[in-house]
């Protein structure tokens, strides 16, 4: 029992108690007594409540101190017997017996001692510590850590201070800890000394053998780890892979925390067919700039017999100026390689790398009222392939564009674009010459909105100027052209309440109109710098233009007819079912093509129906068809549908067709295996005795049907124990019409500790939609999770 007599910080603590709880019942029992109280009742930050306490706080902090006989001299000494406790803010002592000496802040506890420190509890029998700075030592003990829930025991743990420790002939584990004396952990980390640093969030440990499964697995004199998800610098552990081109792959990554803003990730890889790469990764973050910059160099390639690089650099940042309203937006990314098969070989670097088209563009945009302005340089490295060339695209050195739109009276909305580009390229592989191209659009619409529908007349007036480096093959080196285009845009709503299996629904039909009528005019000698044909799709049938990109305006007079029906819940308006249907009706030839191509004749265009079901949030399924009228056959089809019943658990399947070119099925999937035989348990086994944890399938499969083989490929397995995961996965990706990269990735991933392997995640979720990480990374724990 606790003795009021005693003075010092327990009496205190007793005082304050009394008078907080008289502060808190007082205004509820005038209100009990029909009395309104004075003022209404203040809530106030607690120093009690914050997270972490500083050590001038910690150092004013009164103590409690309880247990079943308490004797002691006042301010001087204090012994507590027979289920002692100590509490002074983060820090918990229980034992059979606790000495506290006040002059020198020293508490000796013994016997089923337990300390607790924010949440990091050690137990044993033996303890001496002087408790505001946390210095001393613990023999004996065993030990678990709040953050990344690891455990282990040691002979003796000295406290340097409240964020340091060193503990001696340790033993460190995530592994849940099971009762019996046989009990051994799956995977087990020992050390002669293992010093754990919380304020840098780092583990150090010296004559290490880390142990998987009772196996020795990793002699290693000196290691350091993370105590939480916390960047550190130093050496990664080491990744090994195996690939068809490149051999055997083994590296050894460095990460340096320069600033918590700024990282540099240095990476020397072995491989056993080419040679050495040195790949180095730089990151920063500031307030007004960011970026990220990676340089691949091989120095000497065994197999294609030179030096190979790969440089590829983004930057973005807010620029502040006076004559902007929030200033001015630069973007810079910059990617080359050192040659054409660069892209070929090295299929896992950057994305940016790996592509026939490498963009190195810069931007600078900004915005002064209506006008949004942009001056752009943008300049295509070209990687060709003499069994499958391609024609460059054209340099934009420069682009400068703006836009100005605003509502007038009477609901009219005015606005005007204009684009200056200079295109350069080389004209013996494009076969036109190079020249600059001033454009504008100016558009005047007046849209009339009602519950019922809409109408929407729009007229725009399209000039383009060219001047030319060559002459075109009339003898001009400067065409001018001046299109006008007239639009109106027209749809109703209908609503009716409706049912559909026991399901009450609102359905909606929605018919659309929309006519568009611009004259010819032959574009046959200009170039073509941008344009390119529109996709044709529900949303670009109810379009002015036929092309996209400003070198082709379609000459048209048409009429585009469609209807939409929805089926939403009336409750949260989602959307059930949506199926729709759209047709083109032509009335006079379309003579303006790109090159190469032929007039459309057509009156009547292909059909295209398209409609999506989420019936509910596990089941989704979309599919759109292009449908040809006078063949009677579907040009283009897609069919796709999604199952998601839970964590863990996706399955996603699409089939593309497309007449005469290609038809592939595509099939991808996360599944824990067990369920296939009829466990569906939601819950992941832990492997540590309370289940035989969980193995996962997952993959993704492409194959093509006109081909008969599979063009991509991802397969593989994950198994979740709990304390560690395991995967191995298997990726093929296609380079050309007959190649294809090939590769295995293993991985162990000893959660809360360190990873062993090739990181095979980045791909799952590249290629596996809705595919979920087993361990996705979670906040700090608050120390109060493990108050006691």
């Amino acid at each position: 029992m606790f003795d009021p007599s005693i003075r010092g910080g327990a009496g205190r603590w007793y005082r304050a108690g009394v008078c907080l709880a008289a502060t808190l019942v007082t205004p509820w029992l005038a209100l009990a007594q029909g009395h309104e109280p004075e003022a209404a009742l203040q809530l106030r930050n607690s120093l009690a409540l914050e997270e972490s306490i500083s050590p001038l706080t910690r150092s004013v902090l009164p103590s409690f101190v309880t247990g079943n006989t308490i004797t002691g001299r006042t301010d001087l000494e204090t012994v507590v017997e027979g289920d002692a406790m100590l509490r002074k803010g983060d820090v918990v002592i229980r034992a059979d017996r606790l000495e506290y000496n006040q002059p020198t802040d020293l508490a000796r506890a013994s016997g089923h001692v337990r300390v607790n420190r924010a949440g990091n509890v050690y137990e044993g029998p033996l303890l001496e510590l002087r408790v505001d700075v946390f210095e001393g030592f613990f023999n004996q003990p065993t030990y678990h850590f709040l953050r990344n829930q690891a455990h282990g025991q040691a002979d003796r743990v000295d406290f340097l201070d409240d964020q340091r420790a060193v503990i001696h002939n340790a033993t460190y584990t995530t592994c849940r800890r099971l009762p019996g004396p046989s009990w051994m952990p799956d995977w087990l980390l020992q050390a002669t000394s293992i010093r754990l640093d919380n304020e840098e969030d780092v583990g150090t440990a010296e004559g290490a053998l880390l142990s998987f499964k009772g196996v020795p697995l990793l002699p290693i004199p000196y290691l350091s780890f993370p105590l939480s998800d916390q960047r550190k610098s130093g050496v990664l552990p080491p990744i090994a892979d195996l690939d068809n081109v490149n051999g055997l792959e083994l590296s050894v990554p460095y990460y340096w925390n320069i600033a918590p803003n700024r990282d540099l990730t240095f990476t020397p890889t072995l491989m056993s067919k080419r040679g050495v790469n040195l790949d180095a990764e730089f990151r920063y973050l500031e307030p007004s700039y960011s970026g990220v910059a990676r340089l691949d160099w091989m120095p000497a390639d065994q197999l294609r017999e030179t030096n190979r690089w790969g440089l590829n650099f983004s930057h973005q940042a807010r620029l502040q100026s006076s004559w902007t309203d929030n200033g001015a937006a630069l973007n810079l990314s910059l990617n080359r390689v050192s040659d054409d098969n660069y892209w070929r070989d090295f299929t896992r670097t950057n994305v940016s790398l790996t592509q026939r088209l490498l963009a190195n563009d810069a931007t600078l945009s900004w915005t002064n009222g209506p006008f949004s302005s942009s001056v752009r340089t943008l300049k295509w490295q070209t990687l060709q392939d003499v069994t499958a060339p391609i024609v460059p695209p054209y340099d934009r050195l420069p682009q400068l564009t703006t836009h100005y739109g605003r509502s007038l009276a009477q609901g009219v909305n005015l606005s005007m674009d204009v684009d200056f580009t200079r295109f350069e390229s080389d004209s013996t592989l494009t076969g036109q010459p190079n020249g600059r191209r001033l454009f504008s659009l100016l558009q005047v619409s007046r849209p009339w909105q009602a519950a019922a529908g809409y109408i929407t007349p729009k007229l725009q007036l399209h000039a383009t100027q060219y001047q030319f480096d060559a002459r075109l093959a009339n003898g001009d080196s400067q065409v001018n052209r001046v299109l006008p285009t007239l639009s109106i845009d027209s749809g109703l709503v209908f609503e009716r309440d409706t049912q559909f299996f026991g399901r009450q629904l609102r359905q909606t039909l929605e018919p659309r109109a929309f006519y568009v009528n611009t004259p010819y005019r032959d574009q046959s000698l200009l170039p073509n710098y941008d344009s390119g044909a529109s996709d044709f799709n529900m949303a670009t049938i109810f379009s002015e233009n036929a092309f996209v990109g400003n070198d082709r305006i379609s000459d048209s007079d048409l009429l585009t007819l469609g209807v939409t029906s929805r089926l939403l819940d009336p409750d949260t308006g989602a959307e059930a079912v949506r199926v729709g249907m759209a047709q083109r009706l032509r009335f006079r030839d379309q003579n303006v093509t790109l090159p190469g191509g032929a007039a459309v004749t057509d009156r009547i265009s292909d059909v295209l129906l398209g409609g999506s079901v989420n019936w509910n949030p596990r089941w989704s399924v979309d599919a759109t068809v292009q449908f040809n009228p006078h063949t009677e056959k579907s040009v283009r089809s897609t069919l796709g549908a999604r199952y998601r019943p839970g964590s863990y658990r996706t399955l996603s399947a699409a089939y593309r067709y497309q007449r005469d070119t290609s038809e592939q099925l595509d099939v991808g999937w996360q599944w824990p295996v067990s369920d296939l035989w009829g466990d569906r348990g939601q819950a992941q086994g832990d492997g540590q005795g309370l289940g035989e944890g969980r193995w996962y399938s997952v993959g993704r499969l492409n194959y093509s049907m006109n081909e008969g083989k599979l063009v991509d490929s991802v397969l593989g397995f994950e198994y979740d124990a709990g304390c560690w995961l395991g995967r191995i996965v298997f990726e093929r990706l296609q380079t050309s019409t007959v190649t294809a990269t090939q590769r295995l990735m293993f991985q162990l991933e000893f959660v809360g500790f360190s990873r062993i392997g090739v990181n095979p995640l980045k791909s799952l979720k590249d290629n596996i939609s809705g595919y979920q990480n087993l361990r996705e990374p979670t906040g700090v724990p608050s120390r109060f999770s493990n108050y006691d």
